[in-house]
């Protein structure tokens, strides 16, 4: 629990084999579900995540058949974090660009009841950009949808 409130985050996850195991270990403890949504990759990501649920018994697999794109893959992990309960869902995304130690600031202004939602762009801040390879602010157009 954060603050008295139970928290979700949704993990939309494709391809990912290289960055889901670190994103889903570094998510903080007061998170109570991990909604880890591997959808339909080609690579080992689903495999990584049911490696990774073994030793931690917040995730919630969710694997699509079918490619969803990633607007599907958080709203299966929405959908089941309101059938769970949660307070709050959050999403993080696969490949690790998000530090979990900023989550709070996500949160923070919904559980003070200044926002109703709230949302980060990395790409704004040349600080969050700081490392980030060339290849994050070009658009995959070879991703199947």
């Amino acid at each position: 629990m954060y603050r008295e409130r139970k928290i979700g985050v949704v993990v939309p996850a494709y391809n990912e084999e290289d960055f889901i195991g670190e994103t889903l270990t570094g998510i903080p403890q007061y998170v109570d579900k991990i909604y880890a949504v591997d959808d339909a990759s080609k690579d080992a990501t689903a495999k990584i995540i049911q490696t990774v649920k073994e030793n931690n018994k917040r995730i919630v697999f969710i694997q699509h058949e079918k490619n969803k794109g990633v607007g599907g893959a958080i709203v299966s992990g929405y959908k089941k974090a309101l059938e769970d309960g949660m307070d709050i869902a959050a999403v993080m995304a696969g490949d690790n660009q998000m530090e979990p130690v900023l989550l709070p600031k996500f949160l923070d202004p919904i559980v003070d009841d200044r926002a109703d939602y709230t949302k980060g762009n990395r790409l704004l801040s040349p600080e969050y950009r700081r490392g980030m390879t060339k290849w994050r602010f070009m658009v995959d157009t070879t991703r199947a949808q």
